[in-house]
């Protein structure tokens, strides 16, 4: 078994743009549900229309910067559709809510009516609406390599993607730090822990959840954009299992939290990769396929999740106080 090979590519998996684009998600559910307290189970609907935004505005011919607004306009939108009539929900109720709008985003994206717009089951090809942010990219053409790890710089999953993506992801954690020390930010907390206290304090508590799953939704469109730029906008890709995983992710690394997402999605990709890779190194092909090595590494997941949830909760860097499932 070559064990260079396997920790290259699983410290490779670290820093793909697909781990920066689920700590993204994961970090605008944080503010949902790490901060707010709001079971926001479609937050993949929000990254699907971030993907959307972007793409068909620029198939359009709009500039990077218009489609990035575009994107995030399009999530704000949507997030005062789905919390005008919602945000008095509680608990499962809000999470059946959130789950049926974000698969309604993706039955309509892939809609046969909307053919012409987003490409239906097919989605929309990623040479279609890639040259704008591959032309923003102020590196030369070239191939560079660090350490073992060799990339073009303008390819479609080369060095300017992952630059642009973990720079962003610094931008959100940044953010969601100054909002944590913020008034604002402790009062989320205050409504996660008992929101009919803070509204006996005389706070808009339905306005503060207004803008806490906007700002969540918007930070989860430009997931949607860092995830499709290395492959192509297909809805389907970001279903109820995108969901799942970004959960996965937030109660892996730690809700309420600034770097538990970021260190969630790290460890839940690189160690996804590392169980399939020393599988498919070390597993005869007499006892189990490749396609049922890729589909027993998601049964560990599951089994893992489990675990955590039972033993864990609060994740590998939460405080158990700071777990609004615990004060349901």
């Amino acid at each position: 078994m070559d064990w260079s090979r396997i920790l290259t590519n699983v410290v490779a998996e670290a820093f793909t743009p697909t781990t920066a684009a689920y700590a993204l998600g994961a970090i605008g559910l944080n503010i949902h549900f790490g901060l707010t307290g709001l079971l926001n189970m479609g937050q993949a609907g929000f990254v699907l229309l971030g993907a959307y935004g972007f793409a068909i505005a620029t198939i359009a011919g709009w500039p990077l910067w218009a489609a990035v607004l575009v994107a995030m306009a399009a999530a704000a939108i949507f997030a005062l559709i789905l919390g005008i009539p919602t945000l008095k929900l509680r608990g499962d109720y809000l999470a059946i809510v959130t789950i049926a709008a974000a698969e309604i985003v993706r039955l309509v994206g892939r809609s046969t009516a909307l053919t012409h717009l987003t490409g239906a089951s097919s989605g929309l090809r990623g040479k279609d609406y890639k040259e704008t942010f591959q032309g923003a990219s102020p590196l030369p053409d070239a191939t560079w390599s660090l350490g073992p790890f060799d990339y073009q710089t303008n390819a479609s999953n080369g060095w300017w993607i992952r630059i642009v993506a973990w720079f962003v992801v610094g931008l959100a954690c940044l953010l969601v730090y100054l909002l944590i020390r913020s008034p604002w930010g402790r009062v989320l907390k205050g409504i996660r822990e008992d929101e009919d206290a803070v509204r006996s304090l005389g706070k808009n508590v339905y306005s503060y959840k207004m803008q806490a799953l906007i700002l969540g939704g918007v930070i989860g469109a430009v997931a949607g954009i860092i995830y499709v730029l290395p492959r192509a906008v297909q809805p389907d890709s970001m279903g109820r299992t995108m969901t799942f995983l970004m959960w996965t992710i937030l109660l892996l690394g730690g809700a309420a939290t600034v770097f538990g997402p970021v260190l969630g999605s790290i460890i839940f990709w690189a160690g996804l990769m590392l169980i399939k890779t020393v599988m498919r190194d070390g597993v005869p092909e007499t006892v189990m396929r490749g396609e049922q090595i890729e589909a027993f590494g998601w049964v560990i997941v599951g089994v893992t999740l489990m675990l955590l949830v039972i033993f864990r909760p609060q994740g590998i860097l939460g405080d158990k106080k700071e777990l609004a499932i615990n004060v349901r």
